[in-house]
């Protein structure tokens, strides 16, 4: 099992820096993980193109060469680039899934397809609706050594990545845990749906992993567990 940061991430607007409002375009970290025959790409939140050619720069692979995809949630920003790969399989957590999926069915019954001002809102919501039906319910063990670690709170099902390599652990958090400012303060994101949640899957994260691909930031050390 090998694994790798191709992209990373940033938020809108991060609240410990002072930002209330987006000062930028908010992408999720992407990472590669190889292990066996797959190779699974985590969060494609880059443009299409901007994303095949760093997926070129880092790793030498071609899109049409990732055999799975694993959104930690569906957050938009987390899923940007996603139509580059549609030879892969696309995964997500069940819970995040059926979380997500039953409010968005239930909105798109409510929306008036006689009214032109919810057009764009039901095409969208359609748009939407259609990529969450192609993402299927992940298996506990996504592949050898890569194993669904639930961090929900944030959204209904977040879920991260458990790595186990036989000298230390890596947890992929998604926005379970997004900026190395998180990590070292215990925060969790403002607009968790479920702050106490959020801050549980932060707490088993914390105790679990030796190191982090955090959400929003690069690949840090377990500040509670070194000297690494």
């Amino acid at each position: 099992m090998e694994f790798r940061v191709l992209s990373i991430g940033t938020l809108a607007a991060n609240p410990l820096w002072g930002e209330k409002a987006p000062v930028r375009t908010g992408h999720a970290t992407t990472t590669l993980i190889s292990s066996g025959k797959k190779r699974i790409l985590v969060d494609p939140g880059l443009p299409e193109s901007i994303l095949a050619a760093r997926l070129q720069e880092r790793a030498n692979l071609s899109p049409a060469q990732i055999t799975d995809v694993f959104l930690t949630s569906f957050r938009g920003d987390c899923r940007r680039g996603l139509g580059a790969f549609e030879d892969a399989e696309w995964w997500i957590a069940e819970a995040e899934r059926e979380g997500l999926g039953v409010p968005m069915a239930q909105r798109l019954k409510e929306l008036d397809p006689e009214l032109e001002e919810e057009r764009l809102i039901r095409d969208a919501l359609e748009r939407d609706v259609a990529i969450l039906q192609r993402c299927r319910p992940a298996p506990d063990e996504l592949a050898e050594r890569v194993s669904l670690f639930p961090m929900p709170g944030v959204t209904p099902g977040m879920c991260g990545l458990l790595l186990e390599d036989p000298r230390f652990t890596v947890l992929v958090t998604g926005d379970a845990i997004p900026t190395v400012e998180h990590l070292e303060r215990g925060q969790v994101l403002p607009s968790a749906i479920d702050p106490d949640k959020a801050r549980e899957s932060f707490q088993d994260a914390v105790e679990v992993a030796d190191l982090f691909v955090l959400g929003r930031d690069n690949l840090v050390v377990n500040p509670t567990k070194r000297p690494f």
